[in-house]
């Protein structure tokens, strides 16, 4: 069995496409997932499933996104990675050792690859205190007056990003870690 971190974007929010977390466990339980659990209400859950059936980060994400529509009604972007993954996320903190607020880091974890060229016109210095770092398949980002009237947030889009992504802050990271190792 391997242990997976499954992150929904944009529910629960405003009260629009809402997915209660005890349905998106019975969801995961009906795909075959087991020790199945959630984080927060905003779609973060945790579990474990076999390869038996050649299910990987992307099919079992698109097996999710199925059954959310099926089930629900209505299209959410899933995103799923193994623990390894979200640990080696946890581990390559850019921001390591420097004075920054959990809930003002956020790391947006993607569909695709990140590709440096998309953000290679952006000079840094022009949003300082804000800072980013590109990692594999995330981008870390430090908001520090917060992410509402964040200058850097407006440009760090999926469009430019050229992918789908979804947005968890440091706290939320290092627990779906801590969980996703228990």
């Amino acid at each position: 069995m391997t242990t997976y971190v499954a992150l929904l974007r944009g529910i629960n929010v405003s009260g629009k496409k809402r997915v209660p977390m005890q349905t998106l466990r019975e969801l995961l339980a009906g795909m075959g997932c087991e020790s199945v659990r959630t984080h927060l209400n905003s779609g973060n859950a945790v579990f474990t499933h076999s390869a038996a059936d050649g299910a990987d980060e992307a099919t079992l994400a698109a097996r999710l996104e199925e059954a959310i529509e099926r089930e629900l009604g209505f299209s959410v972007t899933c995103l799923v990675r193994e623990a390894g993954e979200i640990h080696r996320v946890v581990d390559a903190n850019p921001f390591a050792g420097q004075e920054v607020d959990p809930a003002r880091f956020v790391v947006t974890f993607l569909a695709g690859p990140a590709d440096p060229a998309t953000v290679a016109d952006l000079d840094p210095a022009e949003y300082a205190p804000e800072a980013f770092a590109l990692g594999e398949r995330e981008v870390y980002a430090h908001y520090a007056n917060g992410i509402r009237d964040s200058r850097l947030a407006k440009v760090l889009t999926e469009r430019r990003l050229g992918t789908a992504g979804t947005g968890r802050n440091w706290n939320t990271v290092t627990r779906l870690a801590d969980m996703a190792g228990e």
